[in-house]
């Protein structure tokens, strides 16, 4: 552990902010997934609503910085193959 005070906070502020991206980058995968079952189970309805509720997700993920744009851009055009397919 540190002694000098700001690094002190910085080592909490640090651990905040991992859990909050450990429990978004969570909710984005399960996100994906629920596009890939929807694909599965040829429900075009909520394939497409799940496709949406994804994209959000691949954006926001962008914007704050988590993910390679790149990334974001492979999964997005993946996600919409699947969906496409049906």
């Amino acid at each position: 552990m540190a002694n000098i005070k700001q690094q002190k906070k910085r080592v909490l502020t640090d651990e905040k902010r991992r859990s909050r991206n450990f429990i978004f980058k969570s909710s984005l995968k399960t996100a994906i997934k629920k596009v890939e079952l929807a694909v599965q189970a040829n429900d075009a309805a909520s394939a497409q609503e799940a496709l949406r509720t994804a994209h959000l997700k691949l954006d926001k993920g962008l914007s704050k910085g988590l993910h390679h744009k790149n990334y974001v851009a492979r999964q997005k055009a993946r996600l919409q193959n699947l969906v496409n397919s049906l």
